[in-house]
């Protein structure tokens, strides 16, 4: 009696194993296209990325800071963060991670930000996405490597799907709560002159929302970093990959620095990417 009973056990696996299958044998041609985009656009990032010689991006990123939050000592602080990453000896890998970290939130912000604007703007449309946010915020960042490597194999593309899928909601809510919370009296005023509902949106919503769609924007970018030790178990090289060896060799030492250049780059970006919504506040 203190069991279920068998008759009533739903299998959800074996129709999401048959929803795969068809995917694989039907649209194989058009994950191959999306690959190869993907890729394309993560080795124009990492070219650039290791193309610019260290003396020139760390001073580039201390004058970010400093123009950027308005204090010289954040900037200097922030360029002494970056000088400790290439101490360390992990410049290069930890380029080859910032332009995963970059291309998963370009393409995080293609698909989010057009999805929060129809969201705002259609109630139905937010009672669809709403369930469908809350489980890719809450679903284990493990599981999305499993479609990932049966759509692209190993690699840098596989964990780029899944960063994107991991990292996208943030963007797509607060883009939503931005366009949601403008004043109405704006809004009225706008139309009241003519404005057309494009004019409106570019012209008066996206404005003004613009400090929320920042902030969804640094989260996204805070989630797709966080990422980068779970992406190197499918094949993306970076700081994550030295992470995991260290896992593997029992190598603390190794893993305290590769962990801290981490933390040291999650702090770069989220600072410089944090003052954009406080900018105009």
């Amino acid at each position: 009696m203190i069991n279920f009973p068998e008759i009533e056990i739903f299998s959800l696996a074996k129709w999401i194993d048959t929803g795969m299958d068809w995917l694989l044998i039907h649209l194989d041609g058009f994950f191959d296209v999306v690959g190869s985009i993907i890729l394309h656009v993560v080795m124009a990032f990492e070219a650039v990325f290791l193309y610019i010689p260290w003396f020139i991006l760390i001073p580039l990123v201390g004058i970010a800071g400093w123009k950027l939050i308005g204090k010289w000592k954040t900037g200097i602080a922030l360029m002494a963060l970056m000088a400790l990453i290439g101490v360390f000896g992990y410049w290069e890998l930890a380029m080859k991670t910032l332009s995963l970290v970059i291309a998963s939130v370009f393409f995080s912000l293609l698909i989010g930000i057009p999805a929060g604007i129809n969201m705002a703007r259609s109630d139905r449309t937010q009672s669809i996405l709403q369930p469908l946010l809350d489980g890719m915020q809450t679903m284990p960042s493990f599981v999305y490597l499993i479609p990932a490597l049966m759509f692209f194999g190993m690699g840098k593309v596989p964990a780029m799907f899944a960063t994107i899928i991991y990292a996208v909601p943030p963007v797509i809510r607060l883009t939503n709560v931005g366009i949601r919370t403008v004043d109405k009296e704006a809004v009225e005023a706008s139309q009241a002159f003519g404005a057309t509902p494009r004019q409106v949106l570019f012209d008066v919503q996206l404005p003004l929302a613009k400090p929320s769609i920042m902030v969804g924007i640094n989260q996204t970018t805070m989630m797709a970093l966080a990422m980068v030790v779970i992406g190197s178990m499918i094949g993306a090289k970076g700081l994550g990959m030295e992470v995991l060896l260290a896992i593997n060799r029992i190598e603390v030492g190794r893993g305290f620095e590769a962990g801290l250049s981490i933390v040291f780059l999650a702090i770069v970006i989220d600072r410089i990417t944090h003052s954009f919504s406080e900018k105009k506040k």
